[in-house]
């Protein structure tokens, strides 16, 4: 399937690896010419340096720490003057913990690194897609915004805000051709999902293989997702053959969710 992504500017978030790594490398094999945004450089020149030469030939390494607003406000000044036509959202989890158990601190730290500067970021680069006409806004959320994960109060808190924001400005932008759209990533395998699993093993006195397999077991499809699964879903959401899917939260978890 043709997807229309050939020539689209595109920045991706949190892309040194994970997530983020995966949906830059899909969107650059689909065409787009992508800028792998995050803390670290080096790393996101590493797997870039593995793809094909001509997909890596798509990809380019930008710095950006979602955690400073200044560094929030220099990307965009960087890339305002072409502008992007793309942009996938994409933020570090938080640290475990239980709802009572969190300090104010924490609370605001990870607000403005995983809300309140994607929130920034993507109002400073809206207006270039308004006028063209066109734009893809794309938010890597959590299953957790339909059914809380246990231990994980700030992903689920903070992520619900995302989700508010999101549809409040895909009906915002509708129609002037802008598409916003979450996607909500199960146990898919990354190493988030393993410092998960050992700190539940760690908590629990089990093994973080006895974790992993316990937590498949809760999957109707008996495995954890592959990164490349969610990520041909977030190309999908950016492609001109999604034209009309705006507004929407899109799971990607093997059926671990069951809520109607």
């Amino acid at each position: 399937m043709e997807l229309g992504l050939h020539g689209k500017r595109t920045l991706v978030l949190g892309a040194s690896r994970g997530l983020g790594a995966a949906c830059a490398a899909a969107l650059a094999r689909e065409g787009a010419t992508v800028i792998a945004a995050a803390r670290s450089v080096d790393d996101t020149k590493a797997w870039i340096a593995r793809e094909p030469a001509d997909v890596a030939a798509r990809l380019s390494a930008a710095k950006l720490d979602l955690a400073e607003r200044a560094s929030v406000d220099a990307l965009a000044d960087q890339l305002l003057p072409q502008g992007v036509d793309i942009l996938v959202n994409n933020s570090g989890g938080p640290p475990p913990g239980a709802a009572a158990e969190i300090p104010l601190e924490l609370w605001q730290q990870q607000f403005a690194a995983m809300a309140g500067h994607i929130f920034h970021l993507t109002g400073r680069l809206l207006p270039p897609m308004l006028e063209r006409g066109w734009g893809r806004i794309i938010t890597i959320a959590s299953s957790g915004v339909e059914q809380p994960i246990p231990n994980l109060a700030l992903s689920n808190g903070l992520r619900m805000a995302v989700l508010g924001w999101s549809k409040t400005l895909a009906a915002e932008v509708a129609k002037k051709g802008v598409t916003v759209n979450l996607v909500l990533p199960g146990r898919i395998h990354t190493d988030r999902v393993d410092q998960l699993d050992a700190a539940a093993a760690a908590k629990q006195g089990k093994t973080r293989e006895e974790i992993a397999k316990a937590s498949q077991a809760t999957i109707p499809m008996a495995r954890y997702g592959r990164p490349e699964e969610l990520a041909d879903v977030v190309a999908f959401l950016a492609s001109t053959r999604a034209s009309y899917i705006t507004g929407s939260k899109i799971r990607v978890d093997g059926g671990l969710i069951r809520s109607l």
